[in-house]
């Protein structure tokens, strides 16, 4: 297994996120590498007390325990940085994100291609 690959999975608190998890063993499968998933949130927003939300958050937490790969739950006012952070502090080479119509999570994957130019980027 190629260590050098680090593969960063991005998920919100939606079960369909699975697919973007599933994506990466798949990949993984492939190269070789490692798997991180996290989930990165604003400090005051709480899944906690909605039990859809919560239920599909421990969902992701064990589907990323299944493929190998530890669930990371950041909290931060700066999204976009704090993934940045996460990424060059793991020495990440591919990103996987989830496709989605709203344009603040277009401009958070563009943000994110800006500040990290030398990652791959898979939307999926």
């Amino acid at each position: 297994m190629d260590k050098n690959n680090r593969i960063m999975i991005c998920v919100t608190r939606q079960r369909n996120c699975e697919r973007l998890i599933q994506k990466g063993r798949s990949l993984v499968s492939e190269i070789g590498g490692e798997l991180y998933v996290v989930h990165a949130l604003k400090p005051g927003e709480n899944y906690l007390g909605n039990p859809n939300e919560g239920e599909a958050l421990e969902y992701l937490f064990q589907v990323s325990k299944e493929v190998g790969a530890e669930m990371n739950v950041l909290r931060s006012k700066n999204i976009v940085k704090t993934l940045t952070d996460f990424a060059n502090e793991q020495q990440i080479t591919t990103m996987i994100l989830g496709a989605t119509p709203e344009s603040n999570a277009n401009n958070l994957v563009q943000d994110l291609k800006r500040l990290l130019p030398s990652i791959r980027f898979i939307i999926a």
